[in-house]
Order: structure tokens, then C-alpha cells, then sequence
């Protein structure tokens, strides 16, 4: 039998099954998402979105034009951010809460 690989101590204390699988956050004060991000042998953990705050989400068939503006605004305030990849808040909010 081979030895089992430890867990990373990055995985457990964020509370996240792997690398680059985002995960709800309610008890956190301020964050609304957390992640463990891993691009080659850089990890690194994320702490992302504001607590309590609805996002546009995925568009949707009839979706407000207020909405659609909300979405608009948000990738062009952060596009800089988001285009840094995987190592940056910016990304992960844009894939998992816009």
C-alpha cells in the first residue's frame, strides 16, 4: 500500500474539499467565499465577495436591464484584476458570484 499523502494544513483550515474549489463562507464577518488557489506549486488562499450582498448571478432568459448593467459594470471596474488569473480575488468573484 502506498502512504498516504497529508493534506495540505491551507485546505483544512479554509474548510475546502481541493485546490480551486470555491466554498461558501457564512461565519466570516466581511468575506462571502473563500478558495484555495493553485496555479503550478503556488497556493495560496482567497478570501473573496462581500458578505450579504446579492450578485447579478448567471444571466438569465428576461433579466433585468438593471441587472445587466450591474454585471457590465462590475467586469469593467475589475477587468485588470480578473485578467491576473487564478492568484487574484478578482478572478474567483467574477466566476463564482457575476
Amino acid at each position: 500500500m502506498a502512504p498516504k499523502k497529508k493534506k495540505d494544513a491551507k485546505l483544512t483550515r479554509a474548510g475546502v474539499s481541493g485546490y480551486n474549489k470555491p466554498k461558501r463562507t457564512l461565519q466570516h464577518p466581511k468575506k462571502s467565499h473563500v478558495v484555495v488557489a493553485k496555479v503550478g506549486t503556488k497556493t495560496k488562499l482567497i478570501r473573496f465577495g462581500q458578505q450579504g450582498v446579492r450578485t447579478a448571478g448567471k444571466p438569465k432568459k428576461g433579466e433585468s436591464m438593471r441587472q445587466k448593467a450591474r454585471r457590465k459594470s462590475f467586469k469593467a471596474r475589475h477587468g485588470k484584476n480578473i485578467a491576473k488569473g487564478k492568484m487574484s480575488a478578482a478572478y474567483w468573484a467574477n466566476k463564482v458570484k457575476w
